[in-house]
């Protein structure tokens, strides 16, 4: 099962290394990982999206929790939360459909953040199943290129599964 692990750490040199290192020295794997500084510079915060039965998601929760640097670990599968990610999207499509492809990026409330003669580069946030769905009906359109930038989460106040 799929799990969003929200870390707060120490924002200082070799703090990602030693959080990657624990996942591939275990043999477990990160499917996305998004760092970032809080508004104290002195934090950072991490989304981990992995996979695992509960017992695995536990010894992974205990075992970042032994990591002098981290501050607090938090399995967000346990509590309410909200979950977004950004991709960059080039498409390529021919000169007639060019207007079908802008009247979907309106219809995902996407934008277009470059446009050349021949290509769009779309900006779309949204959850997992929005961007699948917009990435399926980009398909047509001749997708040159995809970047996302991993999940990002965050607790909803007070609110438990």
């Amino acid at each position: 099962m799929k799990h969003t692990i929200s870390v707060l750490v120490e924002n200082k040199f070799g703090v990602l290394s030693r959080v990657s290192g624990l996942f591939s020295g275990r043999g477990f794997n990160i499917e996305s990982l998004s760092v970032g500084e809080t508004i104290d510079p002195d934090i950072s915060s991490m989304t981990i999206i992995t996979r695992g039965d509960d017992l695995i998601i536990e010894q992974i929760t205990k075992q970042l929790n032994k990591l002098i640097d981290v501050i607090k670990v938090t399995d967000l599968m346990e509590v309410e939360h909200v979950e977004r990610e950004m991709v960059l999207i080039k498409i390529a499509p021919a000169k007639g459909d060019r207007p079908d492809a802008l009247r979907i990026t309106d219809i995902f409330r996407g934008r277009i953040v470059d446009s050349g003669p021949k290509t769009f580069t779309i900006e779309i946030t949204g959850d997992e199943k929005k961007i699948s769905a917009f990435v399926e009906m980009m398909k047509p359109y001749n997708i040159k290129e995809f970047v996302s930038t991993g999940k990002v989460a965050i607790a909803r106040e007070g609110l438990k599964k």
